[in-house]
C-alpha cells in the first residue's frame, strides 16, 4: 500500500524558475572570477603567487575573486541541484545562502552601532592605499576614481599624500612628484578636453586649485545624500537572496514528497 503522499510531484515551475536564478548567478559568478584571474595573470600574479604578499594596500582584483568565487560555486549548486533535483545540492545552496544573508545583516547592524570605530577603520583603510598607491595599477585606478568621483583628495585632505614616497614634501624627495597630488585631485577645467596627468606636480607648493576635501567626509556625505537609493539596493539584493532560500526550499519540500510517495508500506 502507497503512503499518504500519494499524487506528490515536483513543481517544473519552481524547478526551472530556480535553474534560471542560479543560471544567471552561476555566469555572473564566472564572469567575476574570470575578470580577476585575468588581471592577476596580466600581473604575474599566477606565475608568482608569492607576490600576493607583496601587495602594500588593497588590491581591487580580490574583490572579483572572491565575489566571483563565491558566485560561482552557489550558482553551480543551485543550478545542478535544480536540475537533478539533488536534495543535498539544493540544501547546500540554500543554506550557504542564508548564512551569507545572516552576515550582511551582521554587518549592517555592527556598522550601524560601532560607526566611529568602522570610520576610524576607514581612515586606516584610505592611508594605507595612499602609501600603496603606485604599486598597483587597479589600487591606482580605484584610489583616482574615487577621488575624481567624489571630488576630494586624500582620506582628509591633501596633506595626507604625505604618507606617500613619491608625494612627500621632505627635502631628500628625489621624485619629480614631490609636494605634489595625483592628477584625480585636481579641479577639472570644463574647457581641457584630455585629462592633464601632471596637473598635480608641486601643487601643495604653489597654491593651485586641487580639492581640499577628504574622502572620509565625502563619502560620508554621498551616503547621507543617496541613502534611500543605497538602502533600496540592499534591500533588493537580501530579497533576491530570501527568494533564492525559499525557492530551493521549496523545492527540497517537493522532492522529498515525491520520494515519500513512492515508498510502500509492508
Amino acid at each position: 500500500m502507497e503512503s499518504g503522499h500519494l499524487g506528490a510531484e515536483v513543481s517544473c515551475c519552481v524547478k526551472y524558475f530556480l535553474f534560471g536564478f542560479n543560471i544567471i548567478f552561476w555566469l555572473l559568478g564566472a564572469a567575476f572570477l574570470g575578470i580577476g584571474l585575468w588581471a592577476w595573470a596580466e600581473k604575474g600574479v599566477l606565475s608568482n603567487l608569492s607576490s600576493i604578499t607583496d601587495l602594500g594596500g588593497f588590491d581591487p582584483v580580490w574583490l572579483f575573486i572572491v565575489v566571483g568565487g563565491v558566485m560561482f560555486i552557489l550558482g553551480f549548486a543551485g543550478c545542478i541541484g535544480a536540475l537533478r533535483e539533488n536534495t543535498f545540492l539544493l540544501k547546500f545552496f540554500s543554506v550557504f545562502l542564508g548564512l551569507i544573508f545572516f552576515l550582511e545583516l551582521t554587518t549592517g547592524i555592527l556598522a550601524f552601532v560601532f560607526k566611529d570605530w568602522i570610520k576610524d577603520q576607514l581612515n586606516f583603510f584610505i592611508n594605507n592605499n595612499v602609501k600603496a598607491y603606485r604599486d598597483d595599477i587597479d589600487l591606482q585606478n580605484l584610489i583616482d576614481f574615487a577621488q575624481d568621483y567624489w571630488s576630494c583628495c586624500g582620506a582628509h585632505g591633501p596633506d595626507d599624500w604625505n604618507l606617500n614616497m613619491y608625494f612627500n614634501c621632505t627635502q631628500t624627495n628625489p621624485s619629480r612628484e614631490r609636494c605634489g597630488v595625483p592628477f584625480s585631485c585636481c579641479v577639472k577645467d570644463p574647457a581641457e578636453d584630455v585629462i592633464n596627468t601632471q596637473c598635480g606636480y608641486d601643487v601643495r607648493l604653489e597654491g593651485k586649485y586641487i580639492y581640499t576635501k577628504g574622502c572620509v567626509g565625502q563619502f560620508e556625505k554621498w551616503l547621507q545624500d543617496n541613502l534611500i537609493i543605497v538602502a533600496g539596493i540592499f534591500v533588493g539584493i537580501a530579497l533576491l537572496q530570501i527568494f533564492g532560500i525559499c525557492l530551493a526550499q521549496n523545492l527540497v519540500s517537493d522532492v522529498k514528497a515525491v520520494k515519500l510517495s513512492c515508498t510502500y508500506t509492508p
